[in-house]
């Protein structure tokens, strides 16, 4: 929150801090899950087939095969796990990079770390806020926000814990 901090005006406030939903990490780490399943099933699926046709004699076990796959499908393989990896790194770093905010007069998003991306909206320039839960996450108590200001377009929110609660204390923010 260190940004949000930085830049709080003289009279201004915290009303409330929107925090990523622990589903979010959920995910990143489901990333990593499907690299794994997904490098382990082009390996299966090679030796399979080349196996069928006759490329490798049938006493010859599973691990023994992988070493004589051709160095293309070990590579690709290799490829898809690193990308889970680097999915899952992408995901930590918006989310340890990402600030939202609400103060006593505006809205605060901010994204990145190097190159930032920060995101206000005006208190008294709300027009709407929208609440987007999916099933699960109604039942978890997570959700994205999209907010509409006058002017100036729509601002979707990244999914966060308690949605309910950041839109009231939106409505609280409005009425101080």
């Amino acid at each position: 929150m260190l940004y949000v901090q930085q830049s709080l005006g003289p009279d201004e406030e915290l009303v409330h801090v929107g925090r990523f939903h622990y589903m979010y990490t959920v995910q990143a780490f489901m990333t990593i899950f499907w690299g794994v399943v997904g490098s382990i099933a082009v390996i299966v699926a090679s030796v399979f087939v080349y196996k069928k046709m006759g490329q490798f004699p049938d006493e010859l076990g599973w691990l023994e095969a992988v070493r004589y796959l051709h160095p293309g499908l070990r590579i690709f393989s290799f490829l898809v796990f690193v990308l889970g990896l680097m999915s899952f790194a992408q995901m930590m770093v918006i989310k340890a990079t990402t600030e939202i905010a609400i103060t006593n007069t505006r809205i605060v998003y901010k994204r990145g770390m190097i190159a930032r991306q920060v995101g206000e909206i005006s208190i008294d320039r709300i027009e709407g806020v929208n609440v987007l839960q999916s099933i699960l996450g109604r039942m978890l108590n997570y959700g994205r926000m999209a907010v509409r200001g006058m002017g100036i377009g729509e601002v979707i929110l990244p999914p966060i814990e308690d949605p309910i609660a950041f839109r009231q204390a939106i409505e609280r923010a409005r009425s101080i």
